[in-house]
């Protein structure tokens, strides 16, 4: 039998650009929080650095909760506009393209991608192999993701519009970006040990906080499989080589099935770029057929997330509109400041911080 092979070129450089960018960008946005941070710390005496509003994508729980109340309400809250901007392009991508926000975009993804190709590279040379968990174990693991998913969002969606509004305005919600900022600059120990233990679990096991307990991922998975296209296998010119299992850091049987409904398929395209044969595995519309370049999708994936913030920024909702008079104020009694788990517990940070 005569094999067309793929004459497609692999898109692996093209998203680890992306993903290095992003990374970037990130350590960025940290290095100029962290003189907004100094800047507190001086009192206001320091020179003002403006507090880049990109941190807000590190407080999704916020975002979600913004996201609701916007729902309710038709408002964008003050507090975190920025990270209600982020959520939304991010789940509107993950809607139209899949989980590809967790392996193109996603600075935890990328650097969880990085250190599982490590740790195979570790084990295939100690071991002769690559360690996998038994499934009878993967599914309940795999299900810890959205028990922490399902927790947060009865949390949130069971709250009152009052209730809501009354914690977005609390203290807490408006300094929470300068606590997670404090959270990893005078990290405890036992945080250090939980990090450097997921460190290690990410070396045994591929994709370890992505795969069992990332909330944001189990999010994004729900409206992955919603999403109308789809990776696609053609049994009649599939030789079944496994190249695409194999290849596929989520352990999906691609080689088994005609089109991939996955809740951890992230749009990465290992399996596309690894298939041997030509118009075998493609990413395609799942009602219509049509196919969709690989190249056309890396550019939407950037292009959607950088529209949706740029409107952001357009529309002056962007940037809070805290004063730097007020996050000094915020900063100082910022000690004061324990989670409210109550309503009459948020009444009272915000009399205390006036």
């Amino acid at each position: 039998m005569k094999i067309n092979k793929n004459p497609e070129k692999p898109i692996q450089k093209q998203r680890a650009t992306v993903q290095i960018i992003f990374l970037l960008l990130v350590i960025w946005v940290g290095i100029e929080f962290h003189l907004f941070a100094m800047f507190l710390e001086s009192n206001g005496t320091e020179n003002f650095y403006q507090r880049p509003p990109g941190a807000e994508g590190f407080l999704p729980i916020s975002a979600l909760m913004s996201l609701y109340y916007f729902v309710e309400t038709g408002i964008i809250h003050f507090a975190h506009p920025a990270g209600f901007f982020i959520l939304v392009s991010v789940i509107v991508i993950s809607f139209v393209f899949g989980k590809s926000f967790c392996s193109w975009l996603c600075p935890i993804g990328t650097i969880s991608e990085y250190i599982g190709e490590f740790g195979e590279k570790v084990q295939k040379k100690i071991f002769k192999r690559v360690i996998r968990i038994p499934k009878f174990i993967d599914y309940p693991l795999r299900s810890l993701k959205y028990l922490l998913l399902g927790f947060f969002t009865y949390a949130i969606f069971s709250m009152t519009v009052p209730a809501l509004k009354m914690f977005l305005d609390s203290p807490y919600n408006l300094v929470a970006d300068v606590k997670m900022y404090y959270f990893f600059a005078h990290i405890s120990r036992l945080s250090l040990i939980v990090i450097a233990s997921l460190f290690v679990l990410s070396i045994i096991i591929r994709n370890f906080w992505c795969r069992y307990l990332c909330p944001y991922g189990a999010l994004l998975g729900f409206f992955s499989i919603l999403s109308p296209n789809k990776i696609r296998r053609n049994p009649a010119s599939c030789i079944d080589c496994g190249l695409c299992a194999k290849a596929c850091p989520s352990l999906i049987k691609v080689d088994k099935v005609k089109t991939v409904i996955s809740d951890e398929c992230s749009t990465c395209f290992n399996c596309v770029d690894v298939c041997p044969v030509a118009d075998t595995l493609e990413y395609k519309t799942v009602f219509k057929n049509i196919r969709i370049k690989k190249n056309y999708i890396a550019l939407a994936v950037v292009g959607i997330f950088v529209i949706i913030t740029g409107i952001a920024m357009l529309s002056g909702n962007w940037q809070n509109n805290i004063t730097k008079e007020e996050y000094l104020n915020h900063f100082k009694k910022m000690n004061e400041y324990g989670h409210p788990t109550s309503t009459e517990e948020i009444d009272k940070l915000n009399q205390q911080a006036e």
